[in-house]
């Protein structure tokens, strides 16, 4: 098989990229020109250019492919701006999806989040579980669960696309890094001295790669599957956080009312100064009320998901952060 994988150089796609390299499969990699490709610098890939936010440059990409992987996203959760981000994750993935439909691609994997999907509050959420636009908080969720519904309209126009929902991703590589993978480093460095009380699904980042695969090889048409591992409270991450960075895990729980001003004075600051990333931000205390724990048993039933426990992707987080020089003792 021959595969096209979009987002290649980032932290979830390129280990995609890893993935199917280890399964043998030829692989064909979309970069922009502004890329870090740090993480698929060694791999025998081929590349091509282009941009999700220049749908011209999408055009042809796809020849010879037989199956495509749309990783690629913008994934921040503080967004001045969220006009950019509506542009790459919506505008970008229905431009995507109408060249894998014209080029007559045989499978598409559309990489989605556990962002769109529904929450149960005190109980664990699936991909059944009720939702809608008026459900998602911030730019970042509002704008994938839009490219989700574009990908919908797309399979009932013929486009050969499963979808999968990773949870939470942690592991190697998360050179960027990602909002939770600044958590896992800052927790590493005995940088984060409270928590709240909310909870996430963790997941390796090489088992939401594998999910992928599998999704390609064993997935349903039309269907979405959630990528998972361990629904854990914060306060049960930083724990073990701790233990693996040999550090004391963090003994204040703060109430999330305390933390509104906090964000405030914290947007305020990133508005001015635009390099600058809030500590804390609305949308994420707005997130935090609610335990987000989901159960990946359809990925598991039908696709022949085994995740490995959180522990150990916590484990493999810390020690590429602290082997990457980014979470030394202080």
């Amino acid at each position: 098989m021959k595969a096209l994988v979009t987002g290649a150089s980032g932290f979830v796609g390129s280990a995609v990229v890893r993935a199917l390299l280890s399964a043998g499969h030829d692989v064909r990699v979309v970069v922009r020109k502004s890329s870090t490709l740090a993480n698929i610098a060694d791999l025998p890939v081929e590349r091509v250019e282009g941009d999700l936010l220049a749908p011209a440059s999408l055009h042809g990409i796809m020849a010879g492919c037989d199956a495509l992987f749309h990783v690629a996203a913008d994934y921040r959760l503080w967004v001045p701006n969220p006009e950019a981000m509506f542009r790459a994750n919506v505008d970008g993935t229905r431009a995507l999806m109408e060249e894998a439909l014209a080029a007559g691609v045989g499978r598409v994997v559309y990489t989605s989040s556990v962002a769109t999907l529904g929450i149960v509050p005190g109980g664990v959420a699936d991909e059944q579980t009720k939702v809608s636009y008026a459900d998602m908080i911030g730019p970042y969720k509002q704008s994938k669960f839009r490219a989700e519904d574009e990908v919908w309209r797309l399979i009932r126009a013929g486009l050969p696309a499963v979808i999968v929902n990773p949870s939470t991703p942690v592991g190697p590589r998360d050179i960027k890094p990602t909002p939770t993978g600044r958590l896992v480093r800052d927790a590493a460095r005995g940088r984060i001295p409270a928590y709240v009380d909310t909870g996430l699904n963790v997941v390796h980042v090489d088992d939401v790669a594998q999910g992928h695969l599998l999704a390609c090889l064993h997935g349903r048409i039309g269907e979405r599957y959630i990528l998972g591992g361990d629904n854990l409270t914060l306060a049960e991450i930083l724990t073990l956080i701790a233990r693996i960075a040999g550090r004391r895990p963090p003994s204040l729980r703060l109430s999330r009312h305390w933390l509104w001003p906090v964000a405030a004075v914290s947007q305020a600051y990133a508005r001015v100064r635009p390099s600058a990333v809030p500590l804390v931000t609305w949308d994420e205390l707005r997130m935090a009320a609610k335990h987000m724990f989901f159960d990946s048993a359809k990925a598991q039933r039908e696709l022949g998901y085994r995740p490995r426990p959180a522990a150990d992707a916590l484990a493999d987080a810390v020690a590429w952060f602290l082997a990457a020089g980014h979470a030394g003792q202080t």
